[in-house]
């Protein structure tokens, strides 16, 4: 199946579709029913064909979508492409895998980041918290750390929920990687109280900021 057609692909998805699945994903907002397992599955025999990725992109089906990522080469995307693909994005775990397995490795990946942060549509501004966190957590030099506290302190409370979240996740990343915003971080956190109730199966760590800090702070040691 080197060299597959769409037709191919999507009776492949079809075959794959699972009733109960896509009841359980459509509850999270994705609106697919095949095993996230089975399609890396057939993402490895595919390997990686760019031409392919993007034309299961057009068919604007999540289970397509999903595999087109796995198989793309993320540095051949231009930022604009990029940028019109998140936008496109409504699906949680599409926008996710987008984010992470593509936008990361692309060389757009900064520009993008400024630029999504202050879009003011909330899911495009998650985005670019997203790429916000993995820089304060691998690349913070030139981030301005003091102003992103200040941003999280004041916007995160009344923010939409993925937008919430991703605030959230990089006010836990910078309390975890930065010591001398640690008790910042914590503060905010605490007064804020977002995510503070939000059910976390046993053996899993709380995405409440000043658990997390203190539980992934104690992992190291310190």
């Amino acid at each position: 199946m080197s060299e597959a057609t769409v037709a191919e692909v999507m009776a492949e998805l079809a075959t794959l579709e699972d009733p109960k699945m896509r009841e359980a994903n459509e509850k999270r907002g994705d609106d697919h029913g095949v095993n996230l397992s089975k399609l890396r599955a057939v993402a490895k025999r595919l390997k990686t064909q760019q031409d392919l990725a993007r034309e299961l992109w057009a068919t604007d089906n999540t289970a397509a979508r999903l595999l087109a990522l796995l198989i793309c080469r993320p540095k051949a995307f231009e930022r604009d492409e990029l940028d019109a693909m998140l936008r496109e994005s409504r699906a949680p775990k599409v926008h996710d895998w987008l984010v992470n397995y593509v936008v990361k490795k692309s060389p757009h990946a900064e520009e993008l980041r400024v630029a999504w942060t202050a879009d003011p549509d909330p899911v495009v501004a998650s985005a670019g918290w997203a790429l916000t966190t993995e820089r304060v957590a691998k690349k913070p030099e030139g981030l301005d750390l003091p102003g992103l506290l200040d941003t999280v302190e004041a916007e995160m409370k009344d923010a939409p929920d993925r937008l919430q979240w991703a605030m959230n996740h990089t006010l836990a990343q910078i309390g975890i990687e930065h010591a001398e915003h640690r008790a910042r971080a914590l503060d905010i956190g605490e007064r804020l109280g977002v995510l503070k109730d939000y059910p976390t199966p046993p053996n899993c760590t709380s995405p409440f900021a000043p658990i997390w800090i203190n539980e992934m702070v104690s992992r190291k040691g310190g």
